[in-house]
């Protein structure tokens, strides 16, 4: 008895040693306030404050929010991650059972004649007639994870299951930023339209003057000739502008999970481009590491790849596994069941690699390899993040300065525009100088409309880039079921 329970607390303390390196979470880099864009600032900036979950709500348009909260539910890319995410939960079922007994029940009959010359035969009669032969029971096996080998193996698979889950969450992020972008570009392509349809108004306007001016001799054939290519050449913008739309809204067709040109009895009504608010919290430097989908992802591959090396040292260990079996055996199905019938058997059974031409050791250094890979693929995806945050905020900062830039040309060319046609009118100034300030009126309203677009737009990758989005509909797990 003494021999016995040495034997039990040698195997219990053994049973708390893990090979292999503990999982130490990395730490990015220490920055403690957003970097300022260079140059003079916009009039919007971005600010510590609380990141908007719902950040696709801060552009106050109803037909945006109902666009996206129908993507979260009908987006097919979202509905093909979702089922990665359970094959992946199904897989660590898998894996995870290994740290549990394997129990199984077993049952047999057999109708047998053994050999004269061979085995005994258990009918008594020499191989000269055949038996019956009933048997039922139970057999368990259970490797003792002395080494934390199924220990680690289970923390590779949750951690796997965490790179699953975030990448739902990447695809979700992915889904709400396409359709934002697309919503906003449909509706600066319906600005570019209306702006262009209004500038082709004041060009039928000019062709009408300049043939009017033609019929009372203060005009030439070539101001009319003049007039008549500008509305053609403004006509000539439009079926690009209608091609646009219809690309955009089938975008968002298909981003909705729906055929081609669903959305247009929807979409097609001209709107304004969504615009962004006075400011712009976009939360803490500190809080990136856990808000982006693909950093999480990243921690979460790097854990994945630490428990794999101790995985693959446990394999240089015993693997100790406990099995038995109880049953009942008899050639009568009648006797099956009686106390003379129960067989068992049970005992530990040990494996050792003594050698094996190097697949251990050549393992062990493909694991430590690959989180070495997967440490410095972390670094890469922080860095790459800031840089990402880094060009929105220029962007964001140099998009608005050029709308307001535009906005200013926009107004002095309108001026001109209506100097110009008086101008011609009175006969001060020739017909040429109507053509030019209307072109670069044109020009300079669709370059309005294009920044004012690109505002909104800077601000969706800013949101992006952020990884601001996912946390009301795929919040983290606190818990896991095993």
């Amino acid at each position: 008895m003494r021999r016995m329970a040495w034997f039990t607390l040698s195997l219990i303390s053994l049973s708390a040693c893990t090979v292999g390196p503990d999982f130490q979470r990395p730490q990015g880099p220490a920055v403690s306030q957003w970097t300022e864009p260079q140059g003079r600032q916009a009039a919007s900036h971005a600010d510590t404050g609380a990141l908007e979950e719902r950040w696709w709500e801060v552009f106050h348009d109803e037909q945006l929010s109902a666009l996206t909260r129908r993507a979260l539910t009908d987006n097919l890319d979202l509905k093909l991650a979702s089922s990665r995410l359970q094959q992946s939960r199904a897989m660590r079922q898998v894996i995870t059972a290994e740290r549990y007994p394997n129990v199984n029940a077993n049952g047999d009959y057999m109708r047998q004649r053994n050999s004269a010359d061979g085995l005994s035969d258990p009918s008594g009669k020499n191989g000269r007639s055949a038996f019956n032969l009933w048997d039922v029971g139970f057999s368990a096996a259970w490797e003792l994870d002395f080494w934390g080998r199924v220990k680690r193996e289970t923390e590779a698979a949750d951690a796997t299951l965490q790179v699953a889950e975030n990448d739902r969450r990447a695809v979700l992020l992915s889904v709400l930023a396409d359709t934002a972008q697309d919503y906003i570009q449909l509706r600066g392509v319906q600005n570019t339209r209306a702006v262009t349809e209004q500038n082709l108004d004041v060009a039928r306007h000019s062709l009408k003057l300049s043939q009017l001016r033609l019929a009372d001799g203060v005009a030439t054939d070539l101001d009319v000739a003049e007039a008549a290519a500008q509305v053609a050449a403004i006509e000539a913008r439009l079926p690009d502008l209608q091609q646009r739309q219809d690309q955009l809204i089938n975008a968002l067709s298909l981003l909705m999970g729906e055929p081609p040109q669903a959305l247009y009895a929807q979409l097609s009504k001209d709107a304004a481009v969504p615009q962004t608010q006075r400011q712009v919290a976009i939360g803490l430097p500190s809080q990136l590491a856990e808000r982006r989908p693909d950093i999480r992802q990243a921690e979460a591959r790097l854990h994945a790849a630490t428990a794999s090396i101790g995985v693959a040292k446990g394999d240089f260990y015993p693997r100790i596994t406990l099995s038995g079996s109880l049953g009942s055996q008899a050639m009568q199905l009648s006797d099956l069941g009686s106390w003379g019938s129960r067989s068992f058997a049970f005992g530990p059974q040990f494996s050792l690699p003594i050698f094996n031409g190097g697949r251990l050791k050549g393992m062990l250094a493909l694991r430590e390899a690959q989180q070495q890979e997967a440490a410095l693929a972390y670094q890469q995806t922080v860095l790459r993040a800031w840089h990402e945050i880094d060009d929105q905020l220029t962007r964001y900062n140099a998009s608005q300065l050029r709308r307001d830039s535009l906005a200013e040309a926009v107004r002095q060319n309108q001026i001109a525009l209506t100097t110009a046609q008086h101008q011609y009118v009175e006969g001060v100034a020739d017909f040429v100088n109507v053509l030019t300030v209307q072109s670069a009126l044109l020009a300079t309203q669709e370059q309005w409309v294009e920044s004012s677009t690109g505002v909104s737009l800077a601000m969706v990758g800013l949101y992006k880039a952020l990884g601001g989005g996912w946390e009301s509909v795929y919040p983290v797990q606190t818990a896991r079921a095993d």
